[in-house]
């Protein structure tokens, strides 16, 4: 039995329920007090796959499509088409599926750190296998903090001060493996101090337990490591950071991973291959995938037809794409000019490419490698925090003319000299341009404060183009309706229907507008 335990958790053969509280299938009645410490190993590695999967796919397309950087096609069958024409609801089934997959994951980390302590508290560990295996403790510390930010970016309010201590607007925190499936004993919705606290102590745990690990072996602190560094966890509180406003700690996050030195901007010379190939020094981590052991992510085929060269699911909206200057690398690594044959008429225009499919990975589905953490977003990170902070803006211009620098062809860009408003403006412009497809739009936009009407004209691509008919005849007209005001309800996504019927402590927990 116990081995059936392991093989099944290492599949990622979770139970499909409703219960928070998930253990791996066929593990019910296995008695895990003999494991070894191979198994621990082997339940650690477990943890990974679930780590690429919901850092990539539709867990970063959604947020993308909902917002205002992409218009449907006629041709696009609806898929996503609720999402990106603001029909959702609380039945929404891509919501279920993303609530239950992240709280699942929770559950495979919950799991993890128990067979972590219950190994140590029946074993002598010591020198290397006791680093090991605070390292592997600290993982899942990681991954647990991952997914509950997650949930807490999509599902809950924005975060402001004077809501920290409100009851019932942060998540249902379930901080220990507590396999069960009795609906009163499910958590209702903590605070959302009590969330990030949570959040940011498991943080502070996988950072003090890899740093540790990496006294005795540094080598993950490089680019492209497939496995979790001291530079990730920083990385992503950084991110954490500036979501909630906390500028300081972001920088302090942050900075000491762009002044490491360890992770240069790619250049414009190689800038495309970054996506063509999956490599590139900014990459700070770069989970493992390959043709012959799967992983990739198939990204390409939801924006455009792998099968049919004429058709795309989703084409950018022309604001983006007029919002490249010239020499900037990123046009042409982003995006290609198309033929689109929507009912039967010929439309020229741009398609969204940032995920072409790498060679290397094989496959019909044009795969890529996930990217969940790049230097150029922690420069991004540290022009914002710098230039909102205001007491050093120069900083922040300065880390901004760092990645521009990196982005444009030689001798095409000039550093540019702006303060105040200007400067926060560009900053958030340069956060469009660099991380579009990349799942930041939705999180961005909420905690800015900002709305958009969505718009599918294409006046400049028409004309240029000479399009006989009007690209916006190919859109599905609903994109054109699309509008999110400034602090609408829609930025947090509802408590799944589902979950609100399966749990009583839920009630009256929804969030508003559902």
């Amino acid at each position: 039995m116990k081995k059936s335990l392991i093989s099944l958790f290492m599949l990622g053969a979770l139970v499909t329920s409703c219960d928070m509280n998930l253990e791996p299938q066929g593990s019910l009645s296995t008695d895990t007090s003999e494991l070894s410490f191979d198994d621990m190993t082997k339940l650690r590695m477990g943890l990974y796959p679930s780590f690429r999967s919901l850092s990539s796919g539709s867990y970063i397309t959604i947020p993308e499509l909902m917002m205002d950087k992409f218009n449907g096609t006629l041709d696009n069958g609806n898929r996503n088409g609720q999402l990106a024409n603001k029909l959702f609801n609380s039945s929404t089934g891509e919501f279920e599926t993303i609530y239950y997959n992240e709280y699942s994951a929770i559950a495979a980390a919950n799991f993890v750190m128990q067979e972590i302590e219950k190994f140590k508290a029946s074993n002598t560990v010591e020198g290397e296998d006791a680093l090991l295996l605070e390292r592997y403790e600290g993982e899942a510390k990681f991954f647990r903090a991952y997914y509950y930010w997650y949930l807490f970016e999509h599902f809950c309010q924005p975060y402001t001060a004077d809501k920290a201590q409100t009851p019932a607007l942060g998540l249902s925190l379930q901080l220990t493996y507590a396999p069960g499936g009795i609906s009163s004993n499910y958590p209702g919705r903590s605070t959302m101090e009590e969330t990030l606290n949570a959040i940011k102590s498991d943080l502070t745990d996988a950072y003090n337990a890899l740093v540790a690990y990496e006294a005795m072996d540094d080598s993950d602190l490089q680019p492209e490591t497939a496995y979790l560094s001291s530079d990730v966890v920083k990385a992503f509180e950084a991110r954490v950071c500036l979501a909630i406003g906390d500028y300081a700690g972001a920088i302090a996050a942050a900075e000491p991973v762009v002044t490491s030195k360890r992770y240069e901007l790619v250049p414009a010379t190689a800038y495309e291959s970054l996506w063509l190939d999956d490599s590139g020094t900014e990459l700070i981590m770069l989970p493992s995938a390959s043709a012959s052991e799967g992983g990739g992510i198939g990204i390409y085929g939801i924006y455009n037809s792998t099968s049919v060269a004429t058709s795309s699911d989703y084409i950018p909206c022309e604001d983006i794409l007029l919002a490249y200057e010239e020499g900037d690398v990123r046009m042409e690594s982003f995006f290609n000019a198309k033929q689109l044959n929507i009912q039967t008429q010929n439309y020229i225009t741009f398609a969204f490419n940032k995920y072409p499919g790498n060679a290397a990975m094989a496959g019909n589905g044009r795969l890529n490698k996930s990217k969940p953490f790049r230097a150029s977003e922690l420069y991004l990170i540290l022009a914002e925090a710098y230039a909102v902070q205001g007491t050093t803006p120069a900083k922040g211009l300065d880390y901004l003319n760092d990645l521009l620098e990196a982005r444009y062809e030689a001798g095409t860009f000039t550093d540019l000299a702006l303060q105040g408003s200007a400067l926060i403006d560009r900053i958030r412009e340069e956060r469009a341009k660099e991380l579009i497809g990349e799942g930041f739009r939705f999180g961005d936009l909420r905690r800015w404060g900002i709305g958009f009407t969505r718009s599918i004209d294409y006046p400049v691509i028409d004309q240029v183009a000479q399009n006989p008919v009007a690209l916006k005849n190919a859109l599905n007209p609903l994109g054109g309706r699309v509008v999110y005001e400034a602090g609408d309800s829609r930025y947090t996504w509802p408590i799944p229907s589902a979950e609100m019927d399966i749990n009583p402590q839920l009630a009256g927990q929804q969030n508003p507008g559902y």
